[in-house]
């Protein structure tokens, strides 16, 4: 395993494999959540008290998840870069950063269009909802930071730093409707023993929270890629790639 991770810090290896690995991951989530969204949106049940409004759930859920998800990610691939000044480690944080924007964007959004029906109001200052906007905000930092050197060790050492103070927010946005009298429901899903959802509902979510995954894989790695050929354009591997291509 060790010797698996050591051969991916090189930018020639890791762009090598993972373009044999793209394909997989991207089609095969873009399967596995077109099933679950056609059958959580057209043939699960509707909710006793929510109606059709629960639809939402299928996508504000696995979003909100993501962008939790992603934000760890992204600082644990910065700690690793720091820690063992490895640089592809960056490419992925750096790569890693505007999906799960786009991730916490959506969560935001979609939270807002359920909440119309079920709150009476687009926004409340609630503890989960201010917490959710203020992970947008990190997020924004990181690529503003990423952006704002024309060096890419300061840049990523920045960005790193931000990540790993921004980690803090996390558990504020996961326990906050523990912590805080909110808006926001409680826990449905993570109470595993017993969750707070019907089987006919929980079962195309979770297909949905698999393709989801996959996709978001599917994702870094197009733009880790990109990243690669973008930080090492100067190198031999790459020129030669391009020559070859070019013949």
């Amino acid at each position: 395993m060790w010797a698996f991770f050591h051969r991916m810090a090189s930018p020639k290896i890791f762009f090598d494999l993972s373009g044999r690995m793209i394909p997989w991951f991207l089609w095969s989530g873009l399967l596995i959540m077109v099933v679950g969204f056609v059958w959580g949106l057209a043939f699960s049940p509707p909710d006793y008290q929510q109606g059709e409004t629960v639809r939402i759930f299928y996508l504000h859920v696995p979003t909100a998840f993501m962008s939790m998800a992603c934000y760890m990610f992204m600082a644990i691939t910065s700690a690793i870069g720091l820690v063992w000044r490895i640089k592809m480690a960056h490419m992925v944080a750096a790569s890693a950063a505007p999906i799960g924007a786009v991730f916490t964007f959506l969560a935001l959004f979609t939270g807002a269009v359920w909440g119309k029906p079920m709150w009476g109001t687009w926004w409340v200052w609630d503890a989960r909802l201010t917490s959710e906007l203020i992970l947008l905000f990190l997020y924004i930092g990181f690529i503003a930071f990423q952006n704002a050197f024309d060096d890419y060790q300061t840049a990523d050492k920045a960005s790193a730093i931000l990540a790993l103070v921004g980690v803090v927010n996390i558990p504020i946005i996961h326990f906050s409707v523990e912590w805080w009298n909110t808006l926001h429901q409680g826990a449905t899903l993570s109470k595993f023993e017993k969750p707070s959802i019907e089987l006919s509902m929980l079962w195309p979510f979770l297909i949905v929270f698999v393709g989801i995954n996959l996709y978001f894989a599917a994702l870094v790695l197009i733009r880790t890629r990109t990243e690669v050929l973008k930080r090492e354009r100067r190198s031999k591997w790459v020129r030669q790639m391009f020559a070859e291509e070019l013949n």
